[in-house]
Parts: structure tokens; C-alpha cells; sequence
């Protein structure tokens, strides 16, 4: 493994799975960091377990990451930083949660399975996801990434959301954390970037104006907090190699 390469930004999705809504991040971000996006499959109700195991397969080999977990995928990057992967400089979490963020809907979790959501009307999860900064273009694509997945794999991620808790893993990380919370989020509630900085109090919670889909609602302020957190790791990485601090990725 290279470590005087700049880390890679591992893209782990929401709960779509499909990867194709991390679109207007890349266009954001200087192209001189490299990013891989680990997209889950469609058509297969896979667990969280399962899902971790997937992630791993794909880490790289020859160069450091960073993990960043979106929303659904928060507990599938702190179970893989929890392995101590080799490479692996800092952990990123947006929109995201250790635990179920909303408890009170888990009596309602044997009732999943009847859910119809592949008949429900698509403007309710607009409001909840995108709210008032919906747009054309973010409805199209929210509608379109949907639409990729089987209802019963949605189904089953949603229950596996309600079961999760890896507040012990992210407890022990001694990993640099960053936490991008929206501040216009309707899903997930402010009570859980405060579970994560209670947890990890050395976490950075960065704050930005967004709905639940922060990443595709603001992705240049996204992009900026991304980009320094990673160039700090470098910095702190050239230091500790008894180097100077590097402006620019590689």
C-alpha cells in the first residue's frame, strides 16, 4: 500500500442502494481526489451484516480511504472502520445514525412487510427527503433510484434500520469522525448527530442547510467540508511522518 497517496473517498449509498444519487457530489468535488461508490444490489434483501461483508470485499488494497456513510449506510461504515481495515485515515457520517433515529416506529416493524411501496404516491417521500429544496432535477433523480429497487429490498432495509445499534463500535473507533448534519431534515432528527458527538466527542458536527438529502440538495458546501476534512488528515499524516503539511492531493 501506497501512504503517500491522498486517501480515496469510499461512497457508501443510502438506502436506495443504487449509488446514482451521489451524482452532483462528484460534480463538486475536485476531481483530483479519487472516489470509488459501493453500490448495493437491487434485488436482493441483504442484512446489515450482509452488507458490511460486501463493503469490505471492495475496500482498496493499494492506497488509503476514507469511508463516508450516507443515512441507511451510517452503520455499515462504522462496522467497517470497527475491523481497523488497513488504510483506512477517517470516518464520515451524513444524514446518519448508530441506532434506529426514530424508536417510537418500531413496534410498527412486523407491519413493513405489508407496506405497498410500489403503490404509494411519490410526494410524500419528496416532503421527507428533499422538502423545500425540491427541484426538478432532484425529484427526477430520488424518483429514478427508487424505482431501480425491489420493494421487498426496501422493505428490508427499512426493518433492518429499526433493529440496528452500533453505538459500542462507533464508541471504541479512535478514528478522525466527521458528521454532516442537515439542518432541514425530516427523517432523521437532530437527537441523532447527538448520540454520535455524546459517543465521540472529538467528532467534528458540521451543520449545513439541506434536507435529508444533504449531499444532492448542497453538494459544493458538502464538498468543501469533504475536501478539508480529508486534506487535514493528510496534513496530520505528514506530520506525524515527520514531513510538511501537503497542499494538494496525489
Amino acid at each position: 500500500m501506497d501512504l503517500t497517496l491522498s486517501p480515496t473517498l469510499i461512497l457508501l449509498p443510502g438506502m436506495d442502494g443504487t449509488g446514482s444519487l451521489f451524482e452532483p457530489l462528484l460534480q463538486a468535488l475536485d476531481p483530483a481526489w479519487p472516489v470509488q461508490i459501493v453500490r448495493y444490489p437491487s434485488d436482493q434483501p441483504l442484512d446489515y451484516p450482509a452488507l458490511i461483508a460486501r463493503v469490505m470485499a471492495q475496500l482498496p488494497t493499494d492506497r488509503p480511504f476514507v469511508l463516508l456513510g450516507e443515512s441507511f449506510s451510517g452503520p455499515v461504515a462504522v462496522s467497517v472502520a470497527a475491523k481497523c481495515p488497513s488504510g483506512l485515515m477517517g470516518l464520515v457520517l451524513c444524514s446518519s445514525f448508530v441506532c434506529n433515529p426514530r424508536p417510537g416506529l418500531a413496534p410498527l416493524s412486523p407491519l413493513l412487510k405489508f407496506l405497498p411501496l410500489q403503490r404509494l404516491p411519490f410526494w410524500p417521500m419528496d416532503a421527507l427527503l428533499l422538502g423545500g429544496f425540491s427541484t426538478p432535477t432532484l425529484r427526477t433523480a430520488l424518483a429514478a433510484a427508487i424505482a431501480q429497487v425491489q420493494p421487498q429490498v426496501l422493505q428490508a432495509r427499512l426493518q433492518a434500520v429499526i433493529a440496528v445499534d452500533v453505538r459500542q463500535a462507533l464508541a471504541t473507533l479512535e478514528l478522525p469522525l466527521l458528521y454532516l448534519r442537515a439542518r432541514r431534515d425530516r427523517l432523521v432528527p437532530s437527537s441523532a448527530s447527538a448520540l454520535v458527538l455524546h459517543l465521540r466527542q472529538d467528532a467534528r458536527v458540521v451543520a449545513i442547510d439541506a434536507p435529508h438529502c444533504l449531499l444532492q440538495a448542497a453538494p459544493v458546501e458538502a464538498a468543501l467540508h469533504l475536501q478539508q476534512f480529508m486534506q487535514r488528515l493528510l496534513n496530520t499524516r505528514a506530520v506525524a511522518s515527520g514531513g510538511s503539511s501537503i497542499g494538494h492531493p496525489s
